[in-house]
């Protein structure tokens, strides 16, 4: 009976194996020469035809889509432990909702979860290849993924090449080095497998409390967007999506506060326009991006990721985006749970879908979404035509990113040759390049290594790493953290010991923001240490602010001082006598009001990349001038937020002294840091400003060029930053406004001509009707190094043209 049972087994096994061949090489039969054979049907359709117009292909295999292969495309599939349980595909799959297609897979195998296909990087391009096959060769249509992962600090993926914080990118001001990043971003994502990156955030930084400022470019509305344009460039030049975020008026959550706190921004409607969408609209117009990220907050009372006025009437009627949208995590969930617009979740999926969503994004099951759409259209709560219209979206950015002519990584292995190999001397230059010099006294930076014996490294920021590593970055990095680089820097030309004074925070932070406790002993002690250690030192390097857990997504803060007793530590090290100098780590604007005052030298860090350390060394001790400037003002009080560059007339003003409205001594006012602020190792003289023609009419440019002279005894970065003013308009315009910068570098007594084209676009306001027109009238061009450190000023004239 085993003998005949053995023959039976292996008869079944040999006609399975037969089967089994007959379906392997009729799927390895869909790879024609020139073409792939995606529907299976043995002919060439149209939408496998890459010679054919890509509009004609959308709609070709739009015709061949059933309901569920439609809907399928309307829902992201979060990666391995997020939502998907498997590494590679298995034979179950065939029973998930994914049998039908997916629009696209995220953070599939990056290592933010731990998995054996992330590292070697050909292992997962290969890994990518595999499951990209599966779609291809197990759905009925074969539509391919699109791999999504997130970028804004570089890519979202285990050991790839790291970029500081995107408030440190924005104070580089250097749109050149921005547009390399993007382009290592792009590649680095193109050969691991990735077709879309979540970068760059376009978000305009106005509240300083909040968490993500870091997350941003800074507070002004044409950095943010030129500083986008670079990115978005480098990013797609390499043939990869980048998708915006956080569209609209997402960076100003209700008294500074974050997460499920965020709603109703209170943001009028030209503020909107002209502060928080222009980055939007001037890189979609620009650039045309493939990807935007709806937001999770409202404006006005209406969810903006089901408003068909965000959605499609500005976003693809005014902007003219012809990518698609995603939401942020529970944007659709939100419609119904939070905002209560919704009658139930299955509503809040009919609003979004009408308003132009075309693929949400959260970190739940696909069928969550995908379910309640199918159920609407059956219904006829959706009409057929709503859902084509936002599959079509999806299906021509596919199209347009080449996935139905070349759906694979062509050479898995070239990741290996690719994938954070020779970066370093980038990764270093943008780490250098981020660093602002708030203060320096007596010219006390740069130290001279001869001139020290011992040098006292303190503050808990010295050696923590995390700052290094924040979200939606690389993971598992090489970090050179301060403490690191100045040991390495130094090396045995002195002794270099180290005391921590503090931890970042303490006990019961952030209460003790607002309610003042007492040192205990065990935190006097540890100050004490510092100090015994700093009396017996040449200089003192305290390295303060905050780590990875004080700020970010979700974290926004209820103080802006250096957090816990740190501020302790510093107060107890100045009364030793000896020079200290403040490196700052922090991801927001800090009110170091008694620092500034009592501390000589200040170099601003934020949160710098894996080199960041290496570079804090080079720069302290004069073999790197540091040249960034602040992107997003320092304000001295929470009271003073908001406290932003640009601001309208009288905004900023002074307490008045005297006068029939009253008159008090009840604030401090001003910035601590103005916007375009830092300081140099040299000097800078601006001369010889010219503006041509001097009259132009609302078509034409102005052309600006200044002569900026090096005048110190060093090498130096000088950002030349250009400002507007309109001097009389039909609505309350902004003090002036940013329009033009260049970061320039200049040896000892060298000279350079700098020229910058004002364009139409550039003087455009919203007029009374809530038309953007270029107004005739007088306007003011200011050049300078901050927005407060105005050297030259000219004017101009737009004529007003004459009907006849």
């Amino acid at each position: 009976m085993y003998k005949i049972f053995q023959k039976i087994s292996l008869m079944l096994f040999m006609c399975l194996l037969f089967f089994s061949n007959i379906a392997l090489a009729q799927k390895s039969g869909i790879y024609k020469k020139g073409w792939i054979d995606f529907n299976k049907n043995g002919k060439k359709d149209i939408y496998e035809d890459s010679t054919q117009p890509i509009d004609i292909r959308v709609a070709n295999l739009l015709s061949q889509m059933a309901v569920d292969e439609k809907t399928c495309q309307c829902a992201t599939l979060y990666g391995y432990k997020r939502v998907l349980r498997d590494e590679m595909p298995t034979p179950e799959w065939k029973n998930e909702i994914w049998k039908d297609g997916i629009a696209n897979i995220d953070e599939e195998l990056n290592g933010l979860k731990r998995t054996q296909y992330s590292y070697p990087f050909s292992k997962h391009a290969e890994a990518i290849n595999t499951i990209q096959k599966w779609f291809i060769e197990e759905t009925r249509l074969g539509i391919p993924v699109d791999f999504t992962n997130e970028g804004i600090h570089g890519l979202n993926h285990d050991r790839a090449t790291p970029l500081p914080a995107p408030i440190s990118i924005g104070s580089t001001w250097n749109k050149d080095l921005v547009n390399q990043a993007g382009e290592i971003v792009g590649l680095e994502a193109k050969v691991l497998g990735y077709t879309n990156v979540y970068a760059p955030i376009l978000d305009v930084a106005r509240d300083q409390r909040w968490g993500r400022v870091l997350e941003c470019y800074g507070e002004d509305p044409y950095l943010v967007a030129e500083l986008g344009k670079q990115m978005v460039n480098g990013i797609q030049s390499q043939g990869v999506a980048s998708t915006l975020k956080h569209f609209a008026v997402y960076s100003v959550p209700k008294g500074g506060r974050d997460g499920n706190a965020r709603t109703d921004p209170h943001v009028a409607p030209r503020e909107m326009h002209q502060l928080f969408l222009y980055p939007f609209k001037e890189v979609i117009k620009e650039c045309h991006p493939l990807g935007v990220m709806s937001s999770y907050n409202d404006w006005d009372g209406v969810p903006v990721s089901a408003s068909h006025y965000f959605l499609t009437e500005l976003l693809r009627g005014e902007f003219g985006f012809r990518g698609y949208v995603v939401s942020d995590s529970y944007a659709v969930e939100q419609v119904y749970a939070k905002h209560h617009v919704a009658v139930d979740n299955k509503d809040a999926v009919r609003q979004v879908a009408e308003a132009g969503l075309n693929v949400r994004t959260d970190f739940s099951a696909p069928e969550k979404y995908i379910q309640p759409l199918r159920e609407l259209v059956k219904e006829g709560k959706l009409s057929m035509e709503t859902l084509d219209r936002n599959v079509t979206d999806v299906l021509r950015v596919k199209f347009e990113m080449g996935l139905f002519d070349s759906p694979y990584v062509e050479n898995p292995k070239m990741a290996d040759k690719v994938v954070a190999v020779n970066t370093d001397d980038f990764v270093l230059k943008m780490a250098h390049e981020s660093l602002v010099l708030l203060k320096n006294d007596e010219k006390l930076l740069p130290l001279d290594i001869k001139k020290l014996n011992n040098v006292l490294v303190t503050g808990p920021l010295a050696i923590d790493e995390s700052a290094y590593v924040s979200r939606y970055g690389p993971q598992n990095l090489d970090i050179t953290n301060v403490l690191e680089g100045i040991k390495n820097y130094v090396g045995n030309q002195a002794n270099v010991d180290f005391e921590k004074g503090c931890e970042v925070v303490n006990a019961n932070w952030p209460e003790s923001e607002i309610i003042p406790t007492p040192l205990s002993d065990e935190e006097k002690q540890s100050i004490q240490k510092a100090v015994e250690k700093a009396e017996k030192s040449d200089v003192i390097i305290a390295v303060l602010g905050e780590d990875e857990k004080r700020c970010g997504e979700s974290k926004s803060r209820t103080g802006l001082d250096l957090p816990g007793r740190q501020r302790d530590l510093l107060m107890a090290l100045k009364e030793t006598g000896k020079p200290i100098v403040l490196i700052l780590i922090n991801g927001q604007p800090l009110t170091i009001n008694w620092a500034d005052r009592y501390i000589p030298s200040i170099l601003e860090a934020w949160f710098p990349n894996a080199k960041g350390g290496q570079a804090i060394a080079e720069t302290i001790f004069g073999d790197y001038n540091p040249g960034g400037k602040l992107p997003i003002t320092f304000p001295k009080s929470l009271g003073q937020i908001q406290l932003n560059f640009p601001y309208k007339p009288g905004s900023q003003s002074g307490q008045s002294t005297s006068g029939p409205n009253g008159y008090g001594k009840t604030q401090v006012v001003g910035a601590l840091y103005p916007f375009g602020y830092g300081l140099s190792y040299t000097d800078f003289e601006y001369s010889n400003l010219s503006v041509s023609p001097k009259e132009q009419y609302a078509q034409g440019n102005i052309e600006v060029s200044v002569d900026i002279k090096n005048v110190g005894d060093c090498k130096g970065d000088e950002v030349v930053q250009l400002y507007v003013k309109d001097k009389v308009s039909s609505v309350i315009s902004y003090v002036m406004q940013l329009r033009g910068f260049d970061r320039i570098s200049l040896e000892p007594g060298k000279t350079k001509t700098v020229h910058f084209s004002i364009k139409p676009d550039d003087l455009q306001i919203l007029d009374k009707n809530m038309n953007w027109t270029v107004e005739p009238g007088e306007f003011e061009v200011l050049l300078g190094s901050s927005s407060k450190d105005i050297r030259l000023k000219e004017q101009f004239v737009i004529k007003e043209i004459i009907e006849q």
